[in-house]
């Protein structure tokens, strides 16, 4: 696999010049700067590959390879008012990106928030920290932050009266931080809302059951992948994270079979999936080894990260952080040696495509980050000891 590194931009607190030194083979990046909806235009994506591969006169000897993300706008996910200008603008962007060599797109279909956390340091036994999902504090949020009118429905008694009990130990600090840190999405994303903002997105989905979700999807994908096709791009969708309903939303590619559904009703070259072992992974019956063997010729980028289920849980919510690479709920040696067999195949069916990118998405807070300013879930130190040990694992298959 090509190891790749997610960087931010000029705004992101890591240089790019110091990534040759963890051996990044590839950049995976994005232009945050402009509004979903909107083109990107090939003046902004060749200034980006040139502070990539030679900022400031530097050569890096890095180039450009993945984008992530291309977002999708809530308008074209709920098929609001400007549809079809939003649509145009996400074709002319894929154009764009491809006339400047770039053949990989990440997006996701995720309603209203990115993934979501609850704690973005949580400490960890070892003394450094990570980002970390507590129901209880979930359903805080829920209940009594946003305030959502159908939420405690949507909870059992048990959870609903243990969040009560914390929340009313809460001061007006802790309150702001939890806000704060569910509202967070994506670092470095398109959006950033407020509650008020939170809570007029949501009522967009009012009615909105999974099945309308997908519909969405599956159109929004036959609109835009014959445009991929025609120029050569390979889109991929990243799963929902956490893999369960959170606001009252749909969740529609979380799991497998989720997967299959959309995949088969799009059926093209240029239409697969972003593998993420640890969003998939905080449901208990996945089984990445599975996802590979049945799908593995439509998975264009691999995210390989690890999570941990903790208690509490409810159904099928769970509380969970993000664990080391090698330590958490997925076995991580069996994903890669799996992702590698299926790049021994595509090489033996002479696809042009065999080498699948991965980053190692995700990392702890260790040493250094802990005093560095870095961006929650992305710190040097922590990415850099993922991508050894995955590094390791790669170098070990045989």
């Amino acid at each position: 696999m090509r190891q790749t590194w997610r960087w931010f931009g000029p705004a992101d607190k890591i240089p790019i010049t110091d990534l040759p030194q963890v051996g990044v083979e590839g950049i995976v990046s994005a232009l945050h700067q402009f509004s979903p909806g909107t083109v990107w235009p090939i003046s902004e994506i060749e200034k980006r590959q040139l502070e990539i591969s030679s900022p400031k006169g530097q050569p890096t000897g890095l180039a450009w390879e993945v984008v992530e993300s291309l977002p999708v706008s809530e308008t074209i996910k709920t098929k609001g008012p400007d549809y079809a200008e939003h649509i145009k603008a996400y074709c002319q962007s894929l154009r764009n990106i491809a006339a400047c060599g770039i053949e990989i797109v990440c997006y996701n279909f995720m309603p209203v928030l990115d993934w979501t956390r609850t704690d973005l340091n949580a400490r960890m036994d070892h003394g450094g920290t990570a980002m970390k999902f507590d129901l209880i504090d979930f359903a805080m949020f829920d209940l009594f932050i946003l305030k959502r009118p159908s939420a405690k429905s949507e909870f059992s008694e048990r959870i609903y009266e243990a969040a009560k009990r914390r929340f009313a130990s809460l001061n007006e600090a802790q309150k702001l931080s939890l806000q704060n840190n569910v509202v967070a999405g994506l670092p470095g994303s398109n959006d950033s809302w407020d509650v008020e903002q939170v809570r007029n997105h949501l009522s967009s989905y009012d009615g909105f059951t999974e099945d309308t979700l997908r519909n969405n999807l599956i159109d929004f994908l036959s609109q835009v992948i014959p445009t991929a096709e025609e120029v050569g791009i390979r889109m991929c969708c990243h799963p929902d994270d956490p893999p369960f309903s959170l606001l009252g939303l749909p969740r529609i590619l979380s799991s497998e079979s989720d997967y299959k559904q959309v995949l088969d009703a799009v059926d093209s070259k240029s239409c697969g999936a972003t593998l993420c072992t640890g969003s998939l992974g905080i449901e208990s019956s996945f089984d990445p080894a599975s996802f590979v063997e049945h799908l593995g010729h439509k998975i264009h980028f691999v995210h390989l990260r690890n999570t941990k289920r903790l208690a509490p849980d409810d159904g099928v919510m769970t509380s969970f952080y993000e664990a080391a690479h090698l330590e958490g709920d997925i076995d991580m040696v069996t994903t890669v040696n799996a992702l590698l067999t299926e790049e021994s195949k595509r090489k033996a069916n002479g696809r042009a495509d065999w080498q699948i990118p991965m980053r190692p998405d995700h990392g702890q807070d260790l040493l250094s980050d802990l005093t560095n300013e870095t961006m929650p879930g992305y710190p040097l130190i922590g990415r850099m000891r993922g991508l050894a040990e995955l590094r390791g694992i790669m170098a070990a298959h045989r």
